[in-house]
């Protein structure tokens, strides 16, 4: 998963500690096989009994994203950057580029 104090795996009898994360993908691993999510962020929580508890803000599964969508809604957070008059909507532009960078990475890393 993808933190703000770098990229980290998490497995059982790992240290306890509070991460924040970053907008990127979480790949849950079970007996049954893996499914990748996207989360926007939030924070994931190791705690003293090998539970980790992940709290993001939203999180979508990585197969149910459209990428032609990330694509020109990226295109659009850009143009709105570039063309912005006010620090607020300079400001909304760019959370929006680093999210919609964020799904793209995700997707080559998908397609590796």
């Amino acid at each position: 998963m993808s933190a703000v104090s770098g990229d980290l795996g998490i497995l059982a009898d790992h240290v306890p500690t509070i991460e924040q994360l970053k907008p990127g993908v979480i790949d849950i691993i079970a007996d049954s096989g893996s499914t990748k999510y996207f989360v926007s962020g939030g924070f994931a929580i190791m705690n003293p009994n090998s539970v980790l508890n992940i709290n993001a803000i939203e999180a979508f599964k990585l197969e149910d994203i459209d990428p032609q969508a990330v694509a020109a809604n990226l295109a659009e957070s850009q143009r709105l950057a570039s063309s912005a008059k006010d620090e607020a909507t300079k400001e909304a532009a760019a959370v929006e580029i680093e999210l919609y960078e964020a799904i793209q990475t995700a997707f080559s890393a998908k397609s590796k």
